[in-house]
């Protein structure tokens, strides 16, 4: 029987099944890897310690806010964001071995293989989300709407994980090996600083602040302030739509950027090569 004689449920099963074979392959990888683990789990520490106490007292915010307050939605939201850097590397770096040929010559679903990266990295960033917010409790953060609230805006801030690491899957498969992937990692770097996750955007020149408005990331962090209870929402029409509708912004980022790269990702899984 060929694969297109198969019936599609029977092909969805076996493709979830690769799926979950895949994902279980990238979590053994970690479990070989400590000092990837203790890099990924060091990054919340250092950021609340480096950006809370070293910055924190340099900036003052708008509406008498503690600064740690204004600063750990933020932080989770950079780390969450970086995860972009997490999943083009490990795919790179796979590229690079030839173990992605290796899948490809392999009678597996093609879907499988960016399935199962991605999530594999979503697993990682809930861990790390959980770190972080332990540190930041540790150093006076509060979360002040109920553990309802709470529970909303980490589940955004997955949603969202989610959306950027398919945008590091299919730049990963683009890319030969890891060195290259290393060189244009930093590149991440401003998405993250032309935003509102350290600074208020009102200071910013006109040109400057239409783009940090405009920025998917300052909406996810407005939005999990606003759902933490750190910060007042902004009052409609004095600012950029996505800030002054911070989670309906977000959800709508994250379903665009899934709608756009999953197609390319798992498309470039069944292409590259042929």
């Amino acid at each position: 029987m060929t694969t297109l004689d198969t019936p599609r449920g029977s092909r969805l099963l076996a493709g979830f099944g690769d799926g979950l074979t895949v994902l279980q392959r990238n979590l053994l990888k970690l479990k070989h890897q400590p000092s990837q683990i203790v890099a990924t789990f060091a990054f919340p520490l250092i950021s609340v310690i480096l950006f809370g106490y070293v910055f924190g007292s340099a900036i003052p915010i708008p509406g008498e806010v503690d600064y740690r307050e204004y600063l750990m939605p933020g932080l989770f939201v950079m780390g969450t964001v970086f995860g972009l850097v997490g999943s083009l590397t490990v795919v790179a770096k796979d590229n690079g071995l030839g173990v992605m040929d290796r899948f490809r010559s392999m009678p597996m679903s093609r879907v499988a293989v960016p399935f199962g990266q991605t999530a594999a990295d979503l697993l990682v960033a809930a861990g790390s989300l959980l770190v972080m917010a332990g540190c930041g409790l540790l150093f006076g953060w509060r979360a002040h709407n109920g553990l309802g609230a709470a529970l909303g805006a980490f589940g955004l801030l997955l949603l969202l994980q989610y959306a950027v690491s398919w945008i590091g899957v299919y730049f990963g498969s683009l890319i030969k090996d890891e060195e290259t992937a290393a060189k244009i990692s930093p590149l991440v770097m401003p998405v993250t600083m032309i935003s509102n996750v350290f600074v208020p955007t009102e200071g910013m020149p006109a040109i400057l602040r239409t783009i940090a408005d405009w920025n998917p990331v300052s909406a996810a962090a407005m939005a999990c302030r606003e759902l933490f209870g750190n910060m007042p929402a902004m009052p409609r029409g004095e600012t950029a739509w996505p800030v002054a509708n911070p989670v309906l912004a977000t959800v709508g980022w994250s379903v665009l950027l899934l709608l756009i790269f999953v197609p390319l990702a798992v498309r470039r899984f069944r292409t590259a090569g042929l």
